[in-house]
């Protein structure tokens, strides 16, 4: 049950999946930190520093977590992993004095939280896929229908639907490949100790012992350690996951503002899915505002500017670490994460229902093409032997008069121009080349 009367995030409830919250949830991390430490008693065993009985009773306990104890010893320790090790010690009796051997709190938080990132990036690479595909099936229905294409939000020369439709694609396909490279070097704390020397280990054990520990540890977790930390996992990382989650923002921000200019009245080719029920204004009733499309553009303002604290805390890890990045990134991680997860929802549901106003596109073409195809008009006028500057400046100035540049040509060649379709170019294969690509993901 929510607590109305408390502050609650927004991202507890109205944004982003209940399966990415999971990821977030306080309970899934300290399923995690138990984790953690069962699996370095597990590894710290096999070197006899634990022994059987003490292994099998921290094994037994791993799943019996009692979250409000962890936060009332928290109240007396002011430190959370403490909290934790304490709460468990009191369900393990036996092994509970082994809890923690020769780690630093870094070992276990760090370790977690690389494997929540590396869960939740696979759900926001899921979800670009799940996108990538939508956009797949709108580039191919509309890879050769013209419409007019706008530079500086002014009339320019005809595109096609379809070509437009994969230069967003082309953008979340960049995002994808940057994602799996971050997903290849993402690298954790692993089990290093204190300052990242390994110095514990190396006196519990020695030098080959340690290391052998802690590929154990990480096997066990599935993870891979950086070779070099110093406290904490290496922030740089977290900088990339950061960077990359403002990446996919900017792309839907795109397609998503684009999606606004396209359904306001002056434009009216596009108009982003609009429930039964749904309400456009409570003063209004006529209303069907993008409020989906305004919502995308909105999360991705809050995204690209929380990233930029991933690029503080990777610059100001002082030494062998400060703390100044603990409280931020309780707030910035998970909530980069949630809104880029309902940013992604959005859009899926926006690409699939997009509602395409064909009348309106060739409305629009058919009003501005005649003025637009003047560079088409002064490339025909070139191959018949006019200078070009002396082309182009007949053509402006028959353009700002509100003339009719076709007057300058025969008309053959003036019939041959004015179908649109003879006037996109490449776009119709580049685009079903990328649809293509997409398809074989």
């Amino acid at each position: 049950m929510k607590d109305f009367k408390n502050y609650t995030s927004v991202f507890s409830w109205r944004y982003g999946s209940e399966e990415m919250r999971k990821i977030f949830s306080e309970e899934n991390k300290y399923k995690l930190w138990r984790k953690i430490w069962v699996a370095l008693a597990r590894a710290e065993a096999k070197t006899g520093l634990v022994s059987k009985e003490e292994l099998s009773d921290l094994e037994k306990n791993e799943s019996n977590i009692d979250i409000e104890r962890i936060w009332e010893i928290e109240k007396d320790t002011a430190h959370d992993v403490v909290a934790a090790i304490k709460e468990f010690a009191e369900k393990a009796k036996i092994g509970g004095g082994k809890i923690h051997l020769g780690a630093t709190s870094m070992d276990i938080s760090d370790n977690a939280e690389t494997i929540r990132i590396l869960k939740a990036l696979n759900l926001i690479e899921e979800n670009l896929k799940k996108l990538l595909k939508e956009f797949a099936a709108k580039i191919e229905k509309y890879a050769d229908t013209p419409c007019m294409g706008y530079t500086h939000l002014q009339p320019a020369e005809p595109t096609t639907l379809g070509y437009r439709f994969a230069f967003y694609a082309q953008d979340l396909l960049l995002d994808l490949e940057l994602l799996q490279f971050v997903k290849k070097n993402l690298k954790s704390k692993g089990i290093k100790g204190a300052v990242g020397t390994s110095a514990s280990y190396v006196n519990l054990l020695d030098e080959e012992k340690a290391v052998m520990l802690e590929t154990e540890v990480m096997k066990d977790l599935e993870i891979e350690a950086a070779p070099i930390t110093n406290q904490t996992s290496p922030r740089k990382i977290e900088f990339w996951v950061a960077n990359l989650l403002a990446s996919v923002a900017q792309s839907l921000c795109k397609f998503a503002f684009d999606l606004r200019i396209m359904q306001s009245p002056g434009f009216g080719e596009w108009q982003e899915p609009f429930g039964k029920n749904q309400v456009g204004s409570s003063a209004m009733p006529f209303k069907k505002n993008p409020i989906k499309s305004e919502q995308i553009c909105s999360l991705a303002r809050l995204v690209v500017n929380l990233s930029r604290v991933s690029w503080d805390n990777a610059s100001h890890m002082l030494l062998e670490r400060t703390l100044d990045d603990s409280a931020n990134r309780r707030v910035v991680v998970p909530e980069m994460f949630l809104s880029v997860d309902e940013m992604l929802s959005s859009a899926i549901k926006i690409a699939s229902g997009l509602i395409i106003n064909n009348e309106q596109i060739s409305q629009n073409l058919n009003k501005y093409w005649i003025q637009s195809m003047s560079e088409v008009i002064m490339v025909k006028l070139v191959q018949k032997g006019m200078n070009r500057q002396k082309a182009h400046e007949l053509l402006r100035k028959i353009a700002m008069e509100g003339g009719d540049p076709r007057k300058e040509l025969s008309k053959d060649d003036s019939d041959s121009i004015m179908d649109a379709k003879n006037h996109i170019g490449n776009a119709p294969q580049k685009a079903l080349e990328l649809a293509g690509k997409i398809k074989k993901l």
